[in-house]
């Protein structure tokens, strides 16, 4: 297939799956842009593309700066708001011969699970639960990066970007049955991506195949100076050597991987369908002669109260800004509250952001108090080295990061329990109804909690900032799960790997695409 015609197909699909509600701001058409495609299918045929992504249409979720398209995080307060300049990201593609191909919906500012919380109305996935009277209830498409995965599963684009803070890519990737990869934080650049948690926030990118997800990694990955988290040039270097001197060593091309199954990870909320799956995969590893360790990472169990401490505490100060007078969009009439006391702000505020980005604000906000600091942020942060710390410990390859990072890496012996990648579930069970996730919002203690415990298996991997992928595995019946009530017929699963280790979470990821 052409190239124009691929993106003349992407095109079709984004009007014909416009209830989905997957963006924001569609392309609509391809316009000039079609002269650009044709110039690729030329250079397609010489054999001179500028890059694999020449001529493709990349989705970039709506909290991602561009000056084509309105950046409106799906929220009323930047929802006249277009940026003046592109993030590195969307540079990047570009210069790569991209196509921008619309701006995808998400959680307000990236704030939520299944991507419900937009003021443009939530996602819906394009699998659908059979009632027993025939009727259809659409499944959540996971959060926050929900608009962008369902773009890739239904053919709107050839690939999307979003943003993964702590499993906002992986989980609606799990949802969707596509592939969601978020990098070592700090190997892609921030720079034009508007923050959620800045110590978390990670580029992540979406796609059916882990073939495609490598072509956009490999364009991404670079320094950008700009972006004071970005790894230098110096570090990357380091990073590599470190890599390369284990793989080398080990001969890991040629001898079997040593994969980690963390009991921490075999929750007792896990579905019976996700169960299987898992444990599917782990024996058709085994089969092609891969050996299974049992780990333990004793702080998971902590790691999702942690983030949602941390997480919370850098978004009310990364909000703060949003005033109506330094940004954001006013609200109209006095822009003050019926307390005397009220702030000049408060109204535009009040009315600005949703329910559960005030929620978090406030979260943040009394985490970061002089009274809460100690017991809570403080306390959090311990926790996050404690989980990073438990990953280190697991892992054959020494953190390049750590401050043993020095030591020479070597191939585990028989003996050691080192294992080279860690495999689980993405999520500990199918997706939800969308009925059932609008309706338990309603509820002012239930909904948060609710929600918040879909991140327990992703989030451990985004405080350590380790490379993290959700690969799509059938059911091994092949038949639809759920009991049959659904099309869904793939689990997400999971495979982390040591910070620097990406190429060999893609490799695995291919390895079991492949079976």
């Amino acid at each position: 297939m052409s190239l124009l015609r691929e993106a003349e197909k992407c095109i079709a699909n984004q009007k014909l799956f416009t209830e989905l509600n997957a963006f924001i701001t569609p392309l609509q058409s391809l316009g000039s842009y079609a002269d650009r495609i044709r110039d690729a299918d030329v250079r397609r045929e010489n054999g001179t593309l500028k890059s694999p992504l020449d001529g493709r249409l990349i989705a970039i979720k709506d909290n991602i700066c561009t000056r084509s398209l309105p950046t409106t995080c799906a929220s009323r307060m930047l929802e006249k708001f277009t940026s003046p300049f592109d993030a590195t990201v969307i540079n990047s593609l570009e210069n790569a011969g991209a196509i921008i191909g619309g701006k995808t919906n998400l959680d307000e500012f990236g704030m939520g699970s299944h991507s419900t919380h937009s003021h443009f109305g939530p996602v819906k996935n394009y699998f659908d639960i059979v009632n027993g009277d025939g009727s259809e209830r659409s499944l959540s498409a996971g959060g926050s990066s929900g608009g962008s995965a369902v773009a890739v599963a239904t053919d709107q684009c050839y690939a999307a970007l979003g943003t993964d803070t702590g499993g906002s890519v992986r989980l609606p990737a799990a949802y969707t049955g596509i592939v969601g990869f978020k990098p070592s934080y700090g190997l892609i650049s921030r720079w034009g991506v508007i923050a959620y948690a800045n110590s978390l926030d990670t580029v992540g990118i979406l796609a059916k195949r882990t073939s495609i997800v490598r072509e956009v990694f490999n364009i991404l990955n670079h320094h950008d100076a700009r972006d004071p988290t970005n790894l230098s040039t110096s570090t990357r270097s380091r990073i590599a050597t470190a890599v390369s001197q284990l793989h080398s060593s080990s001969r890991l091309s040629s001898r079997p991987l040593r994969i980690g199954v963390p009991i921490e990870y075999n929750l007792t909320e896990m579905t019976s369908d996700v169960r299987k799956v898992w444990l599917s995969t782990l024996q058709t590893l085994e089969k092609q002669g891969h050996t299974l360790h049992p780990i333990s990472l004793p702080s998971t169990k902590h790691a999702l109260s942690a983030y949602y401490i941390l997480a919370p505490a850098e978004a009310s100060s990364n909000l703060a800004k949003y005033d109506g007078i330094r940004y954001g969009t006013r609200a109209e009439g006095p822009d003050k509250g019926e307390e005397p006391n009220d702030y000049l702000y408060a109204r535009t505020r009040g009315e600005g952001f949703g329910d559960e980005v005030r929620r978090r604000i406030l979260l943040g906000s009394f985490s970061l108090s002089a009274d809460a600091m100690d017991n809570y942020f403080i306390q959090a942060q311990r926790v996050r080295r404690l989980v990073q710390n438990d990953f280190d410990n697991v892992f054959a390859l020494k953190n390049p990061l750590g401050d043993d990072a020095e030591v020479e890496n070597r191939a585990p012996s028989p003996a050691e329990t080192k294992v080279d990648v860690i495999i689980g579930p993405t999520t500990a069970s199918l997706p939800p109804s969308l009925a059932s996730v609008t309706e338990d919002q309603d509820s002012a203690v239930s909904a948060p909690l609710h929600s918040y415990v879909t991140d327990v298996c992703t989030v451990p991997a985004s405080l350590a900032g380790l490379p993290a992928i959700s690969v799509p595995v059938p059911a091994p019946t092949g038949k639809s799960l759920g009991d049959g009530k659904t099309g869904f017929d793939k689990v997400g699963i999971q495979i982390i790997g040591q910070y620097g280790d990406d190429n060999l979470v893609l490799r695995v990821a291919e390895l079991l695409e492949v079976n």
